[in-house]
Order: structure tokens, then sequence, then C-alpha cells
């Protein structure tokens, strides 16, 4: 067995190595490592809920979407406008602004096809029915659904065919109704028959799906630390661009050790997809947010998730939704893990940019502040000067 004999002396060589070098990494370090990497990340998930998920000409076309301005009530804001693809699909800014100002931060996109719940709390269960809030939000796109629809037949009409099938009969349509606009435009909606808001809908969802089928094909970049992680996996000494310095691999086993923050941020993507209350401070004048807690009731009654009349999927594919954890303590201020890939500049961080630097962020876990409601799982963690800088040095590795 020549496999079991090189295992058997490799180990008390890693032992020897790690009793001279404290940054070091022994075995388990290593393997831990090697499963943060992109190589580890799965294959990219199914959505049955949307049938031109992977779609070349659907995600083409959603492309075009996620462009377009003129997706908008003035005509100045599109998905890219927030989402911006030269800083990450995201915007540094502490809340996302489009027509007004949000009450949360532009989160970035990229890998964003891995995540069972979209937004900071979790209130779309898909890509495609995540894609459909911003466009009715008031703050952001402050369209309408009739609006949509008719400038997609004016634009677009051609290609919606070839991927979805003909447009329905919009012209005895209002050019502005939808459920989220104004006095007028919710009451032009009831006014419209049954039949045509079902229609109208029909044309929102697919808008969506198309967006999420772009949204699909944006990936992480590699990074050093991939690289590094890499080159563990082959069994060879990471060097040149794959090698980390001291300082870094100080910051990387804090990371995956006392640190605990890969008990959150693990798998290939950093992020546990879970949700999390971690104690972060209300932002002042803003409305009371439950985080989780606050979003399942309008998962559960969003016409537009994987049970609702829009979606592709079977019941008995729609697990996420179905088997979601609906209530408890846990819930309250609890909000998504986000990723680590790339955050190091892109500040500022939390769910409302509550921190302007990773030194604020870091003080934060050590010193675990009392949460606004809720329970917090922050115990507090003591970290050196050195650590910080350790950890922060880590952090830049998962820089593009």
């Amino acid at each position: 067995m020549p496999g079991r004999r090189v295992l058997l002396g490799v180990l008390p060589a890693l032992a020897l190595l790690a009793a001279c070098d404290p940054t070091a990494l022994d075995e388990a370090e290593r393997e831990t490592v090697i499963g943060l990497s992109l190589s580890a990340l799965p294959a990219l998930p199914e959505d049955p809920s949307n049938r031109v998920a992977d779609l070349p000409a659907a995600a083409a076309f959603g492309a075009t979407l996620f462009f377009d301005t003129r997706l908008s009530a003035d005509g100045r804001v599109a998905c890219a406008t927030c989402h911006q693809i030269d800083r990450q699909f995201q915007d540094d800014r502490p809340r996302g602004e489009g027509l007004g100002l949000t009450e949360r931060r532009t989160m970035p996109l990229a890998g964003v096809a891995w995540s069972p719940f979209l937004f900071w709390d979790g209130r779309s269960d898909s890509l495609w029915a995540q894609a459909l809030q911003p466009l009715e939000d008031p703050r952001e796109h402050g369209f309408t659904r009739t609006a949509l629809a008719h400038e997609i037949a004016a634009r677009y009409g051609e290609r919606y065919a070839r991927i979805f099938g003909p447009l329905p009969a919009l012209d005895h349509l209002p050019a502005a109704a939808g459920p989220r606009g104004s006095a007028a435009e919710r009451a032009a909606w009831q006014a419209m028959a049954a039949a045509d808001r079902a229609a109208v809908d029909r044309v929102f969802a697919n808008a969506g799906k198309a967006i999420a089928a772009f949204e699909r094909t944006l990936r992480h970049p590699e990074t050093r630390f991939d690289r590094f992680a890499a080159a563990l996996a082959r069994g060879e000494t990471p060097t040149g661009d794959a090698a980390l310095d001291g300082l870094e691999r100080e910051g990387l086993k804090l990371f995956i050790g006392k640190g605990a923050c890969i008990d959150c941020h693990n798998g290939p993507r950093l992020t546990d997809e879970h949700f999390h209350n971690t104690g972060v401070p209300a932002v002042a004048g803003l409305p009371d947010d439950t985080g989780r807690a606050g979003a399942i009731g309008a998962l559960e009654t969003d016409p537009f998730n994987c049970l609702g009349p829009h979606s592709d999927a079977p019941a008995e594919a729609c697990t996420a939704l179905r088997f979601m954890v609906r209530q408890g303590a846990e819930l309250v201020r609890a909000y998504k893990t986000p990723s680590l890939r790339g955050a190091a500049s892109r500040p500022p961080y939390m769910h409302a940019g509550q921190y302007a630097t990773l030194e604020a962020v870091i003080e934060h876990y050590a010193t675990a502040p009392e949460p606004p409601a809720g329970r917090s799982e922050l115990t507090g963690i003591v970290f050196t000067e050195r650590g910080r800088k350790a950890l922060i040095a880590f952090l830049k590795t998962l820089e593009p």
C-alpha cells in the first residue's frame, strides 16, 4: 500500500513543520482550506421554477433588460445602477439608491445563483422573484407592471416571443398600472379584468426569469487564495503568486480557528447562506427592521415564489420554501451571511453599511454588543493587534 506509506510519512512531517512554523497548516487545516477554494464549488444548482434559467437566449435577453434604464419611472435607473459591473455588481454605498434611498446595502451578484434565498432577509426564494421586487419599488425603479409589459412589447417583442411565446394583447391596457404604484396606478390595476392582470403578471414574471438567467452566468473570479488552495490540493508548496506571506497565513489560521469566522463564512463562497443575529446596531432614523423574522410572511404570500402560479416547478421541487424555518427567536434581526469574496475592497459593511472599515467589523465581533432586538449569536473574541492585522491581510487574499 504505497499511498498509505506516503500518508504516514507526511503526517509526522506536517506536525514537525507546524511545531517550527506557527503559520504552517496541519492536515485538518489544509483540508479545510482546500474546501474553501473555488475549485470545491459544486455544480450550478438547477432552478426548476425557471424553465429558461440556463437558456443562452434568455440570458442574453436578461442582460439587455439588466442594463436598460428605460425600465424605470424616470428612465434613469437600471439594475446596473446599483449592481455596477466594475464594482463587483454593487455600488459602494451604505444603502442602495435608485429613485430614492433604500434601507439596506446593495449586495454583490457574483455566485448569487447558489443562494436558496435572496435579499438580506431572504424574502425571495429565486433569482427571478428577487429581480421583480426592485422594478416595482418606488425607491428603486418605481416602474409598474403594465409599463414594463408595454416597454417589452415596443422594444423587445420578437426577442420575448422567441423565448417565451407571443405577448398577450396589451393595447387596451393602461400605460401605467400595478399593485405597488401610486394610488392612481393601483386603482387602474384593480380596475383591470382578472384575465388581463394575470397576462401582465406572466410577462412580468418572464422578465424576471430572463434577468435571472443572466445573473446565473455571474461567477466569482479566481483569487490568490484560490491559487494557494489549489497548490495545497495538488500536494505542492504554494509559490509565487500562489504563496501567502506569514501574516496572511496567520490570518488564515485565525479565520478557520480561534476567530471562528468559518462558522458562518464557510464553503467556497465563504457564506453558509443562512441568517444570523450578530448584534449589528440599528441605523438611526430608519424604520424598525426585524430581518429574517419580518420576511417570512412576505415570502410565503409572494405570488412569484416557487409555489406560486408563475413558477415552473412542481410543488415537490420547492424544498427550500416548503421546509424553511418559519418562526423562532433566532430569526429576529437575523440577516444573511454575505460572501467574503472581494469584501475587503467593498466597504462599508453590514446590511445597512453600519461599519466603514474592516477594523470596525473586527471590533464588533470582538466586543459582541447587545443587539437592538432578538438574541445575538456572538460571545466575543479576544484579538491581539497583530491578530487583527493578520485577519485583514488574509481577507485581502480573497480579492479578484
